[in-house]
């Protein structure tokens, strides 16, 4: 078959280069042996060059960062000689961010204010603000005690806490080897948000996990398991780490999920006894051994600095609670200077027997319990109560500021007087400065005239306790160390 014969499409190209091509190919001639030339220059030249440079634009106030290095410094005498002009100063150095208190703050920009905002006032804690709603007081405003360190309602902090106590049974499994690591003041605030915003309150379990190492990890594998040991070991120990934890804020979880008998073991653990060898050395390897000898050891507390406690009741569960208890617990705190007791029932050892009987050998029916159905209202008799308070007073010797907010029905027994016993003001209690008396409620629009008369009761019982206290100072030539009771006349929210 024959060849196909294609034709060419394209002509031959020009022999000579576009006058476009050409320049640009000698332009790059050109820079490409200049660079050669540069290349080729000693240091010597291009410092030479630089410091010509340096000479011509000696006016201009800017200076390149590459000529601030290459300038030399020499004497003043010198340079008049060499006629050098004179050398910049060195620019100015940013001025260190500091905080209120003067500490010096990290490099980076300010954080949000929301995320380190405080209460205002003293810096600890906030004007009165909602933190717990009692049952049907669901407009009354619970304060927390002066040197609780809370965050401000609306922060960062504040929603994060929330959000981590609605959740707490996720979390507490999810983070159970950090929470032993958080700063103080976080896991006392977890602590009072767990009780106010957990489903079920704050148990003992719970406090174990914020307040004590966590258990170590065992795998299956021999060797992962010797190191999560040796890992635990790494943690201190709970009276280091609990050293600076003075606020312990325990609303509304004692009496509905937390028992006085159990926090109090877990707080201050009994005394265990430790075992002492004490017998002789032995004359021959063959004798019988002795029995060592048990000496009790002295116990440690978790919480050795604990100076702030709030017992703060719902008062739907104040029943589950005995004074008998609190007083066992009150002789391990007598470093104790802030105590919040609202909202429990009237002091009483056998609250349950008010209305129990007994017969004696004689035959006659006597009332079981010292406080009896009409000991208050028709016999005004306080005994008990005064009996219980005074002992309460005599363990917390320390202690300057008492909350006894929804405490208005039994408050006669700090002022009434059976036989020579009365509280006192002027001895155990004598360093107390300030009383809360709020009623626990606020009065509905459609309160009828024996509510209003009960409400005005509180408020007149609370007056009547700091005239009482002002005129027993008094009497003991104390009249300097006055007190104030708040109540609900003067705080209205």
């Amino acid at each position: 078959m024959p060849k196909k014969r294609h034709q060419k499409q394209y002509s031959k190209p020009q022999s000579t280069a576009p006058a476009s091509l050409s320049s640009s190919t000698a332009a790059s001639r050109h820079n490409s042996h200049n660079d050669d030339q540069q290349q080729n220059r000693s240091v010597n030249e291009l410092l030479a060059d630089l410091r010509r440079a340096g000479l011509r634009d000696g006016g201009s106030s800017q200076i390149r960062p590459a000529e601030a290095f290459v300038q030399p410094t020499v004497p003043p005498a010198i340079r008049q000689i060499l006629q050098l002009p004179e050398t910049p100063a060195p620019p100015p150095r940013r001025p260190v961010r500091v905080d209120a208190t003067g500490r010096r703050l990290p490099p980076g920009p300010a954080p949000p204010r929301s995320w380190v905002s405080r209460p205002a006032g003293s810096g600890l804690y906030s004007d009165p603000r909602t933190l717990i709603e009692f049952g049907g007081a669901q407009n009354y405003a619970q304060r927390p005690l002066p040197g609780m360190i809370l965050p401000a309602k609306g922060s960062l902090m504040d929603l994060v806490l929330k959000g981590f106590a609605r959740t707490w049974d996720w979390q507490v499994e999810y983070c159970r080897y950090i929470l032993y690591e958080l700063p103080t003041r976080v896991r006392g605030a977890l602590l009072a948000y767990i009780g106010l915003y957990s489903e079920k309150g704050l148990t003992l379990q719970d406090m174990r996990a914020i307040l004590l190492p966590p258990p170590p990890v065992v795998y299956e594998d021999d060797e992962d398991s010797h190191y999560e040991q040796e890992r635990h070991g790494e943690f201190l120990p709970p009276g280091v780490v609990n050293d600076d934890f003075s606020c312990l804020d325990l609303s509304w979880s004692l009496g509905r999920s937390l028992k006085i008998r159990e926090l109090s073991d877990f707080l201050y653990p009994p005394q265990a006894a430790a075992v002492v060898s004490t017998a002789d050395p032995k004359d021959s390897w063959d004798a019988p051994d002795d029995e060592p000898t048990l000496e009790p050891s002295i116990p440690a507390a978790l919480l050795p600095n604990l100076t702030h406690l709030s017992l703060a009741l719902d008062p739907e569960h104040a029943h589950n609670v005995s004074w008998r208890h609190l007083l066992s617990f009150a002789t391990h705190m007598p470093n104790l200077t802030h105590l919040s007791l609202a909202f429990w029932p009237e002091p009483s050892l056998t609250p349950n027997a008010k209305l129990a009987t007994m017969l004696t050998a004689q035959g006659q029916v006597v009332q079981y319990g010292a406080t009896g159905p009409y000991s208050h209202s028709l016999d005004n008799d306080w005994t008990e109560a005064i009996m219980v308070l005074n002992r309460l007073s005599k363990s917390l010797y320390r202690l300057e500021h008492l909350d006894l907010t929804g405490c208005g029905l039994w408050a006669s027994a700090l002022w009434s007087k059976s036989g020579h016993d009365m509280v006192d003001w002027v001895g155990a209690w004598g360093k107390v400065e300030r009383i809360v008396m709020y009623a626990g409620y606020k009065l509905g629009e459609e309160a009828g005239s024996s509510e209003r008369a009960r409400y005005e009761m509180v408020t007149e019982n609370a007056r009547r306790v700091e005239r009482h206290v002002r005129g027993r100072r008094a009497e003991k030539g104390m009249g300097k160390r006055g007190i104030v009771v708040e109540t609900d006349e003067e705080g209205k929210e």
